[in-house]
């Protein structure tokens, strides 16, 4: 008799759907369901996964936006452009580019004045073209302060060129920087 209550025990407690069922069915039908669960536990897994992975290559390679050092900058001199007279005038100047490339300003009114760094090695230049109605137009140039050159435009689309000199930047390599012994 005791088998017959441990089956009866064994029926109140199984599963309402394999009543009736013999166990080696029941068994079949368990296993795959914990299969199926199975599936899903590795392949919530494998996106992890994959989504650790995407961020360490991520983190890895770097992105495009990534800042490149900073490149050292150029020694600079203060060069005071002035341009005196009467008039509108189109001015042409030399700025802080290492590259050597001017500053247009167009249809100014003068009297204009502009104190900007150019690079070491680099000759500050100032240009003026006068409009078409004319006038007369003096350019000056000044280097750290000490009036360097000036010169004069007159008439219609008068034009003048104040240049200077900017010593070459110094060479930390260079023999007449290195200390004699």
């Amino acid at each position: 008799m005791p088998k017959t209550e441990n089956a009866a025990e064994e029926t109140e407690t199984a599963d309402p759907e394999s009543i009736g069922k013999d166990s080696a069915t029941t068994a079949r039908e368990s296993a795959g369901r914990r299969r199926g669960g199975d599936r899903a536990g590795f392949l919530a897994a494998g996106v992890i996964l994959a989504a650790c992975l995407g961020f360490l290559l991520y983190g890895a390679l770097g992105t495009d936006n990534a800042t490149e050092p900073e490149r050292p900058k150029a020694p600079t001199a203060a060069v005071t452009y002035r341009v005196t007279g009467e008039g509108h005038v189109d001015v042409s100047y030399l700025a802080r580019s290492e590259g050597g490339k001017a500053t247009v300003e167009k249809d100014i009114r003068l009297p204009w004045k502009k104190t900007v760094q150019v690079p070491l090695g680099q000759p500050p230049t100032l240009s003026i073209v006068l409009d078409g109605d004319g006038g007369q137009a003096r350019c000056a140039l000044a280097i750290r302060g000490a009036h360097v050159q000036s010169a004069t435009a007159s008439g219609t689309h008068g034009r003048a060129t104040c240049a200077g000199e900017l010593p070459a930047p110094a060479d930390a390599d260079s023999p007449s920087n290195s200390t004699l012994p």
